[in-house]
């Protein structure tokens, strides 16, 4: 019997040694900046077109009950990067505004393990294009947090001498970095879909032989929008010939009437790093997840949250639920539509669980691993996902419920499989929901109470650029 055991446990060994490994996935996160969950054609928009990313959509999957940890700029890219709710490592807001603005003090610690360290200890190599926007400072930057490469702006385009309310903020020149170095100031927003997406496409060419990390971080569709001139083409003489009289300020309103034409740049940068893939033989091994940091801006009327209530900033679904298409041939089904809940936060552990990374385990990580759901048609891991405005929490959702509370206090409560617009208050009708999902706020704000980890704090900050209003060097 004994000989047996033994020689089915050689069988055994045999057969693992012989059967091919499970190859490391490339892995590839692109997102926008301000683009609402109907902005794209997938997702219902008649308002722009957006062909390529509907074609990995029908090869891949949409997640349609999508989160990101919150629904503005920086604490939404802090959950991202790290797999925890903001207020858990203090990146709800910037030291003195809701997100980091030029020479900020405050910014992502550096103790924190974002994901681009998680894939790079598994032996990826790293990179980043585009908006950072997680602290200026040099000990803050993307080099610092786990990225072999960076090529973009340390936050938001618009934090330039030509902000529209510039009176007030005085920001310096903005500037465009290579690694740790600024190598331009101001540079033409007009050409940064086109430059960024350029980068990611040299990325791919230089490390097709070796498991890769990009995250493709668009300054666009946030305001002002820009587009480059090939996708100008189709806009009124009227709009043309406002934008040639803008000269060294920003026509903010006159740039809001291009939305269709950014949201067309960002399709095609999409379409180029498909083809790269295609083109460099690893579109096989590659999962591309594409994303939107928040909702809508507000002032952007051309813009769309599609069917949800509110926009970038709010605690409705239309705040901080985005919408989701990921692709990844023969691991992931093609032509999925999946509901069930899942978060940005969910991509660190996931991504770790496939390239064999290390998740750290000294501390709270609020992600999960949500591949289960995304190849196994499993239900989702989160038994609820917490909205908050700063470090205020407003709102909680447990499967199709969500429940908005004031002061802790219930105030409202939604089904959304019923109501996706969050329309018709049905807490009178369900009070023992309202119940149910109320005594899950405490035990989370116990969590937060107990494993909150700090922002890191850069004394004397000074922004990467000289004197405020200092014309650009070109």
């Amino acid at each position: 019997m004994n000989k047996i055991l033994k020689s089915i446990g050689l069988l055994s060994i045999g057969l693992a040694m012989s059967a091919p490994a499970v190859e490391k996935p490339n892995v590839i996160i692109i997102l926008t900046d301000d683009q609402g969950y109907g902005d794209l054609s997938c997702f219902g928009a008649k308002h722009v077109s957006t062909p390529r990313i509907d074609q990995m959509a029908a090869e891949g999957a949409k997640l349609t009950s999508f989160y990101m940890g919150a629904a503005v700029c920086t604490p939404s890219r802090a959950a991202l990067m790290t797999g925890c709710y903001p207020k858990r490592i203090d990146m709800s807001t910037g030291s003195s505004f809701g997100v980091m603005l030029a020479g900020d003090e405050k910014g992502l610690n550096p103790n924190e393990v974002t994901i681009a360290e998680v894939l790079k200890s598994a032996g990826y190599k790293t990179g980043m294009f585009g908006k950072w926007h997680l602290g200026d400072q040099p000990e803050l930057l993307p080099t610092r947090q786990g990225f072999d490469e960076f090529f973009g702006l340390p936050y938001s385009h618009d934090i330039h001498p030509y902000h529209q309310n510039q009176k007030k903020h005085k920001f310096p020149a903005l500037p465009l970095l290579e690694g740790e170095k600024v190598i331009e100031l101001d540079p033409d927003a007009d050409f940064l879909t086109k430059r960024l997406t350029e980068r990611t496409v040299a990325f791919i060419k230089k490390h097709k032989a070796e498991p890769f990390f990009i995250y493709l971080a668009h300054p666009i569709p946030h305001r002002p929008l820009h587009a480059s001139p090939p996708f100008m083409k189709d806009v009124s003489p009227e709009i043309k010939a406002a934008l040639d009289k803008e000269g060294k300020g920003v026509d903010y309103k006159t740039r809001d009437k291009i939305y269709k034409q950014a949201i067309s740049e960002i399709d095609w940068s999409v379409g180029q790093v498909l083809d790269a893939l295609k083109a460099q033989g690893v579109d096989d091994k590659t999962i591309v997840i594409f994303s939107s940091d928040n909702g809508p801006s507000k002032g952007v009327k051309l813009s769309s949250a599609g069917p949800l209530k509110g926009a970038k900033g709010s605690y409705f679904d239309g705040g901080p639920r985005v919408p989701g298409v990921i692709r990844a041939p023969g691991r992931i089904p093609a032509g999925q539509s999946i509901d069930e809940l899942m978060t940005a936060m969910d991509l660190l552990p996931t991504f770790a669980k496939l390239s064999g990374g290390k998740v750290p385990t000294d501390r709270v990580i609020d992600g999960k691993d949500v591949w289960p759901v995304l190849t196994e048609q499993a239900k989702s891991p989160h038994q609820a996902y917490f909205y908050h405005t700063q470090n205020e929490l407003k709102a909680v959702r447990s499967g199709p419920w969500k429940l908005h509370v004031k002061r802790g206090k219930p105030i409202a409560l939604y089904n959304l499989d019923k109501d996706i617009g969050e329309k018709n208050n049905v807490l009178k009708h369900h009070p023992e929901v309202a119940e149910k999902l109320a005594s899950l706020i405490p035990p989370f704000n116990e969590s937060l109470r107990k494993n909150t980890r700090p922002a890191a704090k850069i004394k004397n900050p000074k922004p990467l650029t000289k004197e405020a209003n200092q014309p650009a060097e070109k």
